[in-house]
């Protein structure tokens, strides 16, 4: 439902409560007691049969006595009662329900299913139950029991704990912090995270967003949810639990590693998000980025009239992985002019214990001209020589007046005196202040995060390279041997094979039954001047050498003969309940200067697929040197996952090391996520070790563990299990035009940001004028990413391309609103080749996707001079009417249910 009928929620133009009460320390008094004092000016019913009137307020025994039909109920009756309370809310006409009741229960014939069948069915919305209750300030709206009502402000606040969410709106409290909206979800029958994240992504109130988690139900619907959200505005979550260990041991090296607090993580910066580790530091992001909304780079000036704070501040700046800017020569040049010869000459820039409001001035502007900084924390310690409010009106006045070079560059600003005086000139020039350097160097670091998580959304990736090959069908087939045998465990035999499909290089391997055939198997490898090893196969045995069952370097048959028959005499001693198959045989690989490395893909319960990524061996889960991210992945992604490795320093050249195939590694990455796609029976698989040097990769050692496929673990109109849509090519499709012609439609891809410059250079003017409403003529980076960068779940463009030239002719998008009901539609055909149907079967097109989807109608707003395209829509049987808000104008909407 998303935001269907959330206005009634944060937004209504009345309230009733079931369930008030003038028994003191009752929550139906609270809430009532709330509502008053918040202010709320619609009409507000008490709801209580043993009652006339509470607090002075008339009380009615039923819903259906109330005056007035409540758009609004609040629900704090005992849990028996409450299906019934919300069946009358529905009977009253109500469109929304907080229902503050815990102990409902779960499962089927439980009172949270009864409650479920007696809402959903009408479109009732329910927020919790178990739950604190919704704040919305601005229409002095408090239907809680918290403590006291927040300010108005606008930071939304949505939190899994009523606890956290009546305690943060205290801790605002006590620091003049305010709120747009505070929502307690509890137990989240209906109104969840995606719903809130959507509907405040919307609010013109709310400038940020503000998450404290515990857990996600539907990912999929998160995910999609957050990214849209995190284009519009931060979204800066915490999470609790970050140090619950798993519920189940894991079986590989992949699963361990993949702990559920590192899949949120990855899920987090995946969707944009800003993660802080505590809730003091929920509301430092929130300042930062409210005053200041993104940085060029991560590169800070520091400029301070003390030098020991100075240097503080850079240990904290190193301590967080931050970069000291370095100083332009032509800067220091500036600044020898205008500072006294004991200035630092180096950054931080100490300009002297007494130094005046002209020299903060002065510095100021020269380091905002400086390009070799993308910020500038402004620090000042309270002397006797000199005014620190004059200093901070200094500031104010630089920045007021700063030269283009400087526009935009981030300013924050540490006063240790906390002169009120100079406060508020910094914050009426939206300059960020903090009691102490630590606090704004973290401060900067929420900055730098945010662009790089914004970078991360709008980035345009690299095509998929020529040896992106992969032969799926042949990978299905080995794995669907193995399920239909029951197996669990591929074998190495089909865990090579499985590997071959997708190109990915491996060992090769060849089984024996015995020691004799064990050396038969070696001698060819022998002859050719290798060494071999020897492993243990059994399907019961995942760890080889927690039995002692590998053997290497071998270099003799007679050395292979003795090794085989130990290992199979030990492992039978050590596992007598084991199914032995034999040893496998495999040639030593001599990469003396490669690193070890680990790959593979977890199975997460709630995020499904989860690549894994970091340092290999034995040692692997002590080490925990490792990264995840959810696919799909396409080498951008890849390797910015292998940088977040320690490991990643060592694969660049050190010494007499030379640099490992960095792109062969990403490589790996990307085949893993696709198979993943491909084959969702392939729930674990581990390559360990991946070794990596300036020759590319190998796979030393492989497991691969396989189970049916369930079905779709998430909601949405796609079978995949991953909760981010991959790339939609069932919808690529060759189309006949006009006069012969034809061409390739498919859905936009990251890549095609360069098409989509060269085709609007072949678009008139006016054909981009009739498309944009407006002159348009300089296609940003950020303009075009926006084109090309989907979030397949909920929008859509569909790109024609000339077979033979590569080059685009034109392009159609739907963008779904939230509630999955109406899409949006926009659609541009190169001037020069109207007149071959290319627009025409784009919409059509476009309309069957609509379909697929389940949108129920399709819209959009064209220029009334646009004869074309309305009589386009006429012929497909869109409605036409005046927009009723501008006369140039038409509005346009086809019901796709029933088209011509």
């Amino acid at each position: 439902m998303s935001t269907y009928a959330l206005d009634a929620v944060f937004r209504p133009k009345s309230v009733a409560v079931v369930g008030a009460s003038p028994r003191e320390r009752s929550v139906g008094r609270a809430v009532v007691r709330n509502l008053r004092e918040a202010g709320f000016a619609g009409p507000v019913g008490l709801v209580n049969p043993k009652y006339r009137q509470i607090d002075g307020l008339p009380a009615v025994a039923r819903l259906a006595d109330l005056p007035f039909q409540p758009e609004l109920v609040v629900v704090t009756t005992p849990p028996d009662t409450v299906p019934g309370v919300v069946a009358e809310a529905v009977a009253a006409g109500a469109r929304a329900a907080v229902v503050v009741t815990a102990g409902l229960g779960q499962g089927p014939g439980s009172l949270l299913e009864r409650l479920r069948e007696a809402a959903r069915p009408h479109g009732l919305r329910v927020v919790g139950p178990n739950c604190l209750g919704v704040m919305a300030p601005h229409v002095g709206l408090n239907a809680s029991f918290a403590a006291r009502s927040p300010l108005k402000g606008d930071l939304a606040l949505v939190s899994q704990s009523g606890a956290i969410a009546s305690g943060l709106v205290e801790w605002g409290v006590a620091r003049s912090i305010g709120f747009s909206a505070v929502v307690s979800l509890g137990d989240a029958l209906d109104v969840d995270f995606g719903d809130l994240l959507d509907w405040f992504a919307q609010d013109t109130k709310t400038r940020a967003i503000l998450l404290y988690i515990e857990s996600i139900r539907d990912a999929r619907k998160f995910m999609s949810a957050a990214r849209a959200a995190a284009r519009a505005k931060p979204v800066v979550v915490v999470k609790s639990g970050r140090h619950a260990q798993g519920a189940r041991a894991a079986a590989t090296h992949t699963g361990a590693l993949a702990g559920s607090d590192a899949v949120y993580d990855a899920a987090f910066r995946r969707a944009g998000l800003l993660r802080v580790l505590a809730l003091d530091e929920l509301f430092a992001a929130a300042k930062t980025l409210g005053h200041l909304r993104s940085a060029p780079g991560g590169r800070l000036a520091i400029l301070t009239n003390g030098g020991g704070i100075g240097v503080l501040a850079v240990d904290r700046l190193v301590d967080l992985g931050g970069t000291l800017a370095a100083l332009d020569e032509a800067t220091v040049r500036r600044l020898d002019g205008m500072l006294p010869p004991t200035w630092s000459r180096a950054n931080p820039v100490d300009i002297v214990g007494d130094a005046d409001a002209s020299r903060y001035a002065h510095a100021l502007e020269a380091l905002l001209s400086d390009r070799e900084n993308d910020a500038v924390l402004v620090m000042n310690v309270p002397t006797a020589l000199a005014s620190s409010t004059d200093a901070a009106d200094a500031v104010t006045r630089v920045l007021a007046q700063r030269p283009r070079p400087g526009a935009g560059k981030p300013v924050l600003g540490v006063w240790l005196g906390r002169e009120p005086a100079a406060l508020a000139a910094l914050e009426a020039a939206g300059v960020p202040t903090y009691n102490t350097e630590a606090g704004a160097i973290r401060g900067y670091t929420y900055l730098v995060r945010h662009r790089e998580a914004q970078q991360a959304l709008m980035e345009t990736p690299p095509s998929l390279p020529e040896d992106f090959v992969v032969d799926s069908a042949a990978a299905q087939a080995v794995v669907a041997g193995a399920l239909a045998q029951g197996r669990q465990w591929l074998d190495p035999l089909e865990v090579n094979a499985l590997m071959a499909a997708y190109g990915i290089p491996i060992t090769p391997v060849t089984l024996a039954g015995d020691a004799d055939a064990a050396a038969a198997a070696a001698a060819p490898l022998l002859a050719d001047g290798m060494q071999v090893a020897l492993k243990i196969l059994s399907p019961d045995i995942l760890h080889k050498s927690d039995v002692d069952g590998v053997r290497l370097n071998l270099a003799s048959e007679a050395a292979v003969r003795e090794a085989a028959g130990a290992i199979l005499a030990r492992v039978r001693e050590l596992r007598p309940d084991a199914k032995i198959q034999g040893v496998t045989v495999h040639p030593m690989i001599v990469r003396p200067k490669a690193r070890e490395l680990i790959a593979g893909l977890a199975d997460d319960p709630t995020f499904g697929p989860i690549v894994v990524f970091g340092r290999g061996g034995t040692a692997v889960e002590v080490i925990d040197d490792k990264a995840l991210a959810l696919p799909p992945l396409d080498l951008r992604l890849a390797h910015e996952l292998i940088s977040r490795t320690r490991v990643s320093r060592i694969l660049k050249a050190y010494r007499d090391v030379p640099a490992a195939d960095e792109r062969a590694v990403a490589l790996v990455l990307v085949k893993l996520a696709q198979m993943a796609a491909d084959i969702p029976q392939v729930r674990e698989l581990d390559i360990n070790p991946l070794l990596a040097d300036r020759d590319g990769v190998i796979a030393v050692d492989a497991r691969v563990s396989v189970a049916p496929h369930p079905g779709p673990a998430q909601k949405g109109p796609w079978h995949s299990r991953f909760v981010i849509r991959p790339y939609p090519k069932e919808w690529e499709r060759e189309v006949e035009l006009a006069h012969g012609r034809r061409m390739f439609v498919r859905p936009v891809r990251p890549e095609d940001e360069d098409m989509f410059r060269a085709f609007f250079e072949r678009v008139s003017d006016e054909d981009l004028r009739l498309r944009f409403f407006s002159a348009v003529r300089h296609f940003s980076h950020e303009f075009i990413a926006r084109l090309t960068q989907l979030d397949y779940a909920r929008s859509i463009a569909l790109v024609a391309i000339d077979p033979g030239s590569g080059e685009m002719l034109g392009a159609v998008r739907l963008l779904a609103d939230a509630n999955y009901e109406r899409g949006e539609y926009g659609i541009l055909v190169r001037s020069d080749l109207k007149g071959f149907g290319i627009g025409w079967q784009l919409m059509r097109i476009m309309i069957e996707y609509a379909g697929t989807i389940g949108l129920k109608l399709i819209e959009g707003q064209v220029l009334r001079e646009n004869v074309t395209m309305l009589a386009m829509c006429q012929q497909l049987g869109f409605r036409i009417r005046p927009d009723a808000d501008d006369a140039t104008l038409m509005d346009v909407t086809l019901d796709v249910a029933a088209p011509p």
